[in-house]
C-alpha cells in the first residue's frame, strides 16, 4: 500500500493499525457483523470484510503486521547530517559553480561520499520525498535586473494600463463573446 507524501508507515503507525485489526478479530470471535465493527473501529466496511477473510484463513495471526519492508539505509543521525549538507549547497561539496542546484545525481554522489552507502537515482528521490523534500526549480533572474525601475513600473505604469471593467460588468473575458465585455465591445 502506498501513502502520499510519507512513503509508508512508521513502526508506531504500523503497530496502531495492527491493534485495530486485532481488535476486529475479537469482534469476529464474538460474532459481530461487519457494519457494526466498521462503525465501532471507524474503518471502512470493505476493510473489515478483507480482514475477516484473512482471519478465517489464518486466525488473528493473519492480521498481524508484516513489519517494515526494508530497513532504512541512513540512520536518523546520518539523515540529519545529509540534510545539513544539502542546506549548505552544492558548492560546499565541490560541485562546481556553474549551477548551484541540487540534482538527484549530486545527492546520490554526496550520500556515497559521506556514508559509503549506494542509492539508485529513484532511491534518492524516494528518500528525499519521505523526508519532506520536494523538487524545486531555482528562480532565474537577469543580471541586469533593475529592482528600482520594476517598483516604479508596478506603482505608476501598471495601474494606468491595467484593464478595468465599466461599473456593472465583469473584469474577465466573456465566455460566450470573447474579451473584454461581450459582443457589443467588439
Amino acid at each position: 500500500m502506498r501513502y502520499a507524501q510519507g512513503g509508508g508507515l512508521t513502526p508506531a503507525e504500523q503497530e496502531k493499525r495492527e491493534a485495530v485489526r486485532l481488535e476486529a478479530a475479537r469482534w469476529f470471535e464474538a460474532g459481530a457483523g461487519t457494519a457494526q465493527i466498521a462503525a465501532e473501529l471507524r474503518v471502512t466496511d470493505r476493510s473489515v470484510r478483507r480482514w475477516k477473510a484473512a482471519w478465517r484463513r489464518g486466525g488473528a495471526a493473519a492480521l498481524a503486521s508484516a513489519g517494515p519492508m526494508a530497513v532504512e539505509r541512513l540512520s536518523p543521525r546520518q539523515w540529519q547530517r545529509l540534510e545539513s549538507g544539502l542546506r549548505r549547497g552544492p558548492l560546499a561539496h565541490g560541485f562546481g559553480d556553474e549551477d548551484q542546484g541540487w540534482t538527484l545525481k549530486r545527492v546520490k554522489l554526496l550520500i556515497g561520499r559521506l556514508f559509503h552507502v549506494g542509492y539508485t537515482i529513484q532511491g534518492v528521490w524516494r528518500l528525499l520525498r519521505r523526508h519532506g523534500w520536494s523538487c524545486q526549480v531555482p528562480v532565474r533572474r537577469a543580471l541586469e535586473r533593475d529592482e528600482a525601475a520594476i517598483e516604479v513600473w508596478k506603482a505608476e505604469v501598471w495601474p494606468r494600463v491595467k484593464y478595468r471593467a465599466p461599473p456593472g460588468r465583469r473584469a474577465g473575458p466573456d465566455p460566450w463573446c470573447g474579451w473584454p465585455g461581450g459582443a457589443e465591445a467588439g
